[in-house]
């Protein structure tokens, strides 16, 4: 028989490596003959360096880079066949990296992100870049990660803007000419699972602002400032910005990506799959097994678990969830190709307790499952 494993990590306790092999052991114990395919999948957000890099044998950087308030830190980002950048926004400019007391949308910047991309193009000769971009501190409108990589703002003074929230109004002039010749030809592709636009009650600031420390005055100001930069960079780069699907997302950090670096907006789960050769790993599969830490309504909207339930139902092959809990809406997921749902959840215990034993929990699902389909002669 052969099995592909394709889950997603299990946010807090598992990583997508680790459910792999602990679902391979469970697997192996009951049927020792059965071929294990391991594919460890990220949606694009949390854990797109590592899938990639494991997956594609690639090398991990590090370097020093600025976090969303510019104080210095090591960071690090993968590189697969010496010339693709992997990178995940939130290692310099996520929420995770300034305490609760400093969230502070208009103070916190991108620059940090655009420092590892300069990295990788100008120092190590990359010629494609991967931007993860889930999980960011900031609603800079790309300024910050502009500005690392050449781009000047000046006020209506002339004056050199610091890049972060509170100035994104204050930008009348956009300097491009200190931009490195060798960004020219470089393919970037940025991993983003919502459809967020970039102003209004559906934009960045209404409805990423308050998790970042935005109150209602704050998101209002960031609100408008978008706008007006927006607006200005649609006019400078003669292209449709403000209504792209997507570029809300990550406090709108894709808009000078996208309107000056080309910058392409795509499915963070789609980029992990095509990468990993999914669809080729999968052919004459038995069965695939995948899941997450929970599974809900939420998991059919880009999700690692809709993403494989429709390319396993595409090739007729079975698709198992096994998550952490399955909560309200989860049966939609039947709709995306998943044939059947199991949790390791078990009422009489909490949450800490699961996350505690996680390993255990999911190697006794696995190995009951199994057990089941041995005895019913499912298997050869």
């Amino acid at each position: 028989m052969r099995i592909v494993i394709a889950p997603d990590s299990f946010k807090g306790s598992l990583s997508a490596a680790e459910v792999c092999n602990i679902a391979e052991s469970a697997i192996l114990k009951i049927m020792p003959t059965t071929e294990i395919i391991k594919i460890p999948i990220s949606d694009g957000g949390e854990g797109l360096v590592d899938v990639l890099v494991k997956h594609r044998s690639g090398e991990i950087v590090k370097i020093k880079a600025k976090d969303p308030l510019f104080r210095e830190i090591m960071v690090e980002y993968g590189i697969l066949n010496g010339e693709i950048a992997v990178i995940e926004m939130a290692t310099a400019s996520g929420l995770p990296l300034i305490k609760p007391e400093e969230h502070n949308p208009l103070i916190t910047s991108t620059y940090g992100t655009g420092e590892m991309i300069v990295d990788a193009v100008i120092n190590r000769g990359c010629r494609k870049i991967i931007l993860g971009i889930g999980g960011s501190a900031t609603i800079d409108g790309g300024l910050g990660v502009a500005s690392a990589m050449g781009i000047r703002f000046y006020d209506r003074d002339k004056q050199l803007l610091t890049p972060s929230g509170e100035n994104l109004s204050q930008v009348m002039t956009i300097d491009t000419r200190q931009v490195d010749a060798r960004f020219q030809g470089v393919e970037i592709t940025i991993a983003c699972d919502v459809e967020n636009i970039l102003c209004g009650h559906l934009g960045s600031a209404a409805v990423y602002g308050p998790q970042k420390g935005a109150d209602e005055k704050m998101v209002a100001f960031l609100d408008q400032g978008l706008h007006v930069f927006g607006q200005l960079l649609e006019q400078q780069s003669g292209k449709k910005l403000m209504d792209l699907k997507g570029i809300g997302a990550a406090g709108g950090m894709a808009l000078p990506l996208v309107a000056f670096f080309n910058a392409e907006l795509k499915s963070g789960l789609d980029i992990v799959l095509d990468e990993t050769g999914f669809e080729t790993a999968i052919k004459d599969a038995d069965m695939i097994i995948t899941g997450e830490g929970k599974t809900d309504s939420q998991s059919m909207m880009g999700k690692v678990i809709s993403g494989v339930g429709k390319r396993g139902k595409k090739q007729h092959i079975p698709v198992i969830v096994i998550s952490g809990a399955l909560e309200e809406g989860y049966e939609k997921t039947y709709d995306c190709g998943v044939t059947a749902a199991f949790a390791m959840f078990k009422n009489d215990r909490g949450l800490e307790w699961h996350m505690e034993n996680a390993p255990q929990l999911l190697d006794e699902i696995i190995s009951n499952l199994f057990r089941f389909l041995l005895n019913i002669c499912m298997i050869p």
